[in-house]
């Protein structure tokens, strides 16, 4: 059974840095894109970044290049965002997803706020 579950989350000041992670089970995840969407009150859910299986391309929404960065890794089978220099706009909930298998994880609250 394909499991995903998301942590990390929290209440953080403007600036401030969260890492979030997701941990994988019930498929061979090193054999999948992952990626990471965002969801804020009202708002439609937005992919933040993708990375393929082997971990050699990545993808960012705009809105978020240079401040974010997805990982992985295959042996621990779990997926990382490392979010930097956050914004009150990147208040949303997180989600970890497998895009190819329209799984989805329940999701992790950001807040940053001051």
């Amino acid at each position: 059974q394909v499991q995903l579950v998301e942590s990390g989350g929290g209440l953080v000041q403007p600036g401030g840095s969260l890492r979030l992670s997701c941990a994988a089970s019930g498929f061979i995840f090193s054999s999948y894109t992952m990626s990471w969407y965002r969801q804020a009150t009202g708002k439609k859910r937005e992919l933040v970044a993708s990375i393929t299986p082997a971990g050699g391309t990545t993808v960012y929404a705009d809105s978020v290049k240079g401040r974010f960065t997805i990982s992985r890794d295959n042996a621990r089978n779990t997926v990382y965002l490392q979010m930097n220099s956050l914004k009150p706009e990147d208040t949303a909930v997180y989600y970890c997803t497998i895009p190819t298998l329209g799984r989805w994880g329940q999701g992790t609250q950001v807040t940053v706020s001051s």
